[in-house]
């Protein structure tokens, strides 16, 4: 088969865009992208379903798109400091479900194996110190202390007003522009359209997996007579942790399974053989969604997040899954896979 001829405005243009690409991961700007990309996402997504391209004139789409894209990025910022607040105070946050996790595994290393034992801190104290070095290590990564948490929420707001704004520029048409400017903007509605797929099939796939969890936490063990600490955080750990494609599953299947720990042994057993046999379920509803849109098995993306990882650290793991769809859907176009 004859290679396809590429023009040279799209040479450049995957030049720039790949370029633009490394510097947000290596300046630390993936939640500026982000953000954008979900705001601009679902305000594309709500302007068909609320009718808004019947609307006639330009200046009255514009208005609804706008009122659309403000009404998004109000309740996304509402629900992202939602989740922050419930997840890091009160008597079931995080800080105390970690302190807690400690004391689990410290008071449980008489229920383990002795295989198992070697993998565990020998007490609390230990897992303390490894937490709050390696929080130390990386904390320029998750900019979650000081300057860094003003910085980090200052990129994703503006990066919400750039996806309202490049969703209000769509709205409008404008004069024809050039053959770079058309590339770029291909290579944009790529990217979007990666993230579109990844990114909300990913959170139909937690939800469902949260759902079946909560159901096991939440209403199968109290019928039993077991009520397990931290239910509420449990579940929402399992869908922010199952966010992440594969390795969200292992984060909270660990924290389940410890916690599970204060009860007994045979608890904790029983609970990760629940979750396994769930993900197992969740796996074909992943090779179903995932990849019957951007047509990546589990191990391809498994791969991508581990080279992006050591490569990024934890921004490079969080935009594996997106950027691979996208190198993917644009080798796809060029008939190279």
């Amino acid at each position: 088969m004859q290679s396809p001829s590429i023009p040279k405005a799209d040479w450049l243009a995957y030049g720039i865009f790949g370029t633009v690409l490394f510097l947000v991961l290596k300046l630390h700007l993936l939640p500026a992208l982000l953000s954008g990309l979900l705001v601009y996402a679902l305000v594309m997504l709500l302007v068909p379903v609320l009718r808004v391209p019947s609307l006639g004139r330009d200046g009255t789409r514009l208005l609804a798109v706008a009122l659309i894209a403000a009404t998004t990025i109000g309740i996304v910022t509402g629900a992202g400091f939602g989740i922050v607040a419930f997840v890091r105070t009160g008597s079931e946050g995080l800080p105390k479900l970690a302190h807690s996790m400690a004391a689990i595994i410290e008071g449980s290393r008489d229920q383990l194996p002795s295989w198992a034992l070697a993998y565990l801190p020998t007490d609390a104290e230990e897992l303390r110190l490894f937490t709050v070095e390696w929080l130390r290590t990386h904390a320029d990564r998750f900019g979650v202390a000081g300057a860094g948490l003003g910085r980090a929420i200052a990129h994703i707001i503006t990066g919400m007003v750039a996806g309202a704004l490049i969703a209000l520029e769509t709205a409008v048409p404008k004069e024809a522009p050039g053959a770079l400017s058309v590339s770029l903007r291909a290579r944009a509605r790529r990217l979007g359209l990666a993230f579109r797929n990844v990114v909300f099939a990913q959170v139909w796939i937690s939800a469902f997996n949260t759902l079946l969890t909560a159901i096991y936490l939440a209403v199968a063990l109290p019928a039993l007579g077991v009520n397990l600490p931290f239910t509420k955080t449990l579940i929402a750990v399992t869908f922010l942790a199952g966010l992440m494609p594969i390795l969200g599953n292992l984060v909270s299947n660990t924290v389940i399974f410890v916690v599970s720990l204060s009860q007994s042994l045979g608890l904790a057993v029983a609970s990760l053989a629940y979750l396994v046999v769930i993900h197992k379920l969740e796996y074909f509803l992943n090779a179903r969604i995932i990849g019957g849109h951007i047509r990546a098995k589990a191990w391809e993306l498994l791969i991508a997040m581990i080279i992006m990882e050591a490569a990024f650290g934890i921004g490079g793991l969080v935009a594996a899954p997106i950027f691979y769809a996208y190198v993917k859907d644009e080798l796809r176009a060029l008939r190279l896979v």
